[in-house]
């Protein structure tokens, strides 16, 4: 299976690639799964109903079986970028399975909740697990990611789930693809 780790964010200062390659590198260690960074930024993509969509969004997110979204709160919100990144493709997303991780303040938990009921309507099932890393505790200086050890049995949690779900909706797209 295939899964792409999306990067939300498109701001200057950013620290999701960080959070991104900790992620892969988790996965790496304990799947024999495909686990790519997905960069929204990488994309150019405009602001839905402002521009030409990219095509090869689209194909991205279609190619792959499952997501692991690396959301940052903003606001007590999630990013524009991941917002319009979600309203850019539609059937590419439907019955698949996420898991979400966030960082924030207070560990992004807000973010994370909007992003819940976006996903719920892409048809996308989020998994329980959500690590959720503290800008005070696991960044120094607010931008440079340092978790602590204890955190990885969390992501190592939510990627098992996250497989898991993906494998039973592979069968569930097969049957709709019939």
């Amino acid at each position: 299976m295939k899964f792409g780790i999306i990067l939300g964010s498109t701001r200057e200062g950013r620290v999701s690639p960080q959070v991104g390659a900790y992620i892969k590198k988790i996965a790496g260690e304990h799947s024999e799964h495909d686990f790519e960074i997905v960069d929204v930024k990488e994309y150019d993509l405009p602001f839905l109903g402002t521009g030409t969509p990219n095509p090869a969004w689209n194909k991205k997110i279609d190619e792959l079986d499952g997501y692991v979204f690396v959301v940052q709160e903003y606001n007590h919100g999630m990013a524009a970028s991941l917002k319009n990144a979600l309203d850019s493709a539609r059937d590419e997303w439907f019955n698949k399975a996420a898991g979400i991780v966030s960082y924030g303040s207070g560990g992004g938990i807000r973010a994370a909740e909007q992003l819940r009921m976006v996903l719920a309507e892409q048809k996308i099932a989020d998994v329980r697990t959500n690590p959720a890393f503290n800008l005070f505790t696991d960044f120094e200086n607010f931008s440079t990611f340092n978790p602590g050890a204890h955190m990885e049995a969390g992501v190592t949690d939510m990627l098992n789930e996250l497989i898991e779900w993906s494998k039973a909706f592979e069968t569930i797209r097969e049957t709709a693809a019939v």
